[in-house]
């Protein structure tokens, strides 16, 4: 790998997570695919050092803490200088923070609308979303070095899990949401919206500082009996194969790679018009749209799509194919190749 690339990416973020996840997805796959030299530089969480580490990606794990953490902050950027990168993309705030300009190509590659004042450094920035890549822009980042890249899904084959797991009758229509228990996932939204689902039961995956205000909501709205607290879930796929529609009741969401895994695991979804969701999903053809926290419109959509197989299958159909020309593993890694490729040059 002499002449290849070097591409270091940097993450510092929380032990659990979509964006977290699709970091290892996206650095094992650029890996395999043989065309560059990679390596990542993350917090100290064992379990992403081996995932990382099992499908050959190069990883070292920091403490990245606060900012007076100055003996490891050195030790990452000395680690870092070493690894003589032609690349350094780095993921979210704090990674962009820790990383300092240098004789490499620096990217920040944001999946959010962040404040964008520990952006301001890089040379080039990556959005995951059309709408994101507007918001770097009117923060006063170049246009001509912001770029859009967005995510691909899990891919991997799965079986489904039996509709009667967590002591669900075999025969109800089956549900799932998934994600971080978070105001801005609009959980609640969609718990009220079940009230008026007759007999569905929901599987709700994921864990966060909303988890108790989710259950007393639940014991409020009545609705003990028909809906599963998960927790946090590495087989959210398997769930999707498992059940009749997957539900996406975000307030806020960049793009939403949970929307890339429902297409490609042929799971009908339905998600509010928040801004990734609202710009990746054609409403009626790759999937149901409804206005954000609009309890009413998320029932109907629900009644519609549980009620309807003919829909349901077209959706799929749909979403299946626009997946495959523009999200899937091999588009998105072209992309990012591509795009080192073009800005090492220019160093």
């Amino acid at each position: 790998m002499s002449g290849s690339l070097r591409i270091a990416q940097v993450l510092a973020g929380a032990e659990h997570g979509g964006a977290e996840n699709f970091f290892v997805r996206l650095s094992a796959a650029l890996q395999a695919s043989g065309s560059i030299h990679e390596r990542a530089f993350i917090r100290r969480h064992a379990h992403r050092l081996d995932a990382l580490r099992s499908q050959g990606v190069e990883a070292e794990g920091f403490r990245f803490g606060g900012k007076f953490d100055f003996y490891d902050a050195w030790v990452y950027r000395r680690r870092l200088r070493a690894f003589k990168p032609d690349v350094v993309m780095t993921w979210m705030g704090r990674a962009s923070d820790a990383t300092p300009k240098g004789d490499y190509v620096l990217v920040n590659r944001l999946g959010h609308y962040y404040k964008l004042k520990y952006y301001q450094q890089a040379d080039y920035w990556v959005g995951i979303s059309k709408g994101i890549c507007q918001h770097l822009i009117e923060g006063g980042m170049p246009e001509e070095r912001v770029v859009h890249i967005p995510n691909f899904a899990d891919e991997t084959p799965v079986e489904p899990l039996p509709r009667d797991s967590f002591d669900t009758p075999a025969d109800v229509p089956l549900l799932l949401a998934a994600g971080r228990l978070h105001v801005n996932k609009g959980f609640d939204t969609l718990l009220r919206a079940l009230v008026n689902v007759p007999d569905a039961v929901l599987w709700l995956a994921g864990s966060g500082p909303e988890e108790q205000a989710l259950k007393s909501l639940c014991s409020e709205l009545g609705l003990d009996k028909r809906v599963r607290f998960l927790g946090w879930r590495n087989d959210v796929t398997a769930l999707m194969r498992s059940v009749d529609a997957f539900i996406c009741p975000s307030r806020h969401e960049g793009l939403g790679s949970i929307v890339m895994e429902s297409f490609a695991h042929r799971c009908p979804i339905i998600a509010t018009r928040s801004q990734g969701p609202g710009e990746v999903i054609e409403h009626d053809y790759s999937g149901l749209l409804t206005d954000i926290d609009d309890v009413g419109q998320l029932s109907e959509a629900m009644n519609l799509a549980l009620t309807d197989a003919a829909l349901r299958e077209r959706l799929v159909e749909n979403a299946t194919q626009v997946y495959a020309t523009t999200y899937s593993r091999q588009v998105i890694v072209d992309a990012y190749l591509d795009f080192y490729r073009r800005i090492a040059e220019q160093r």
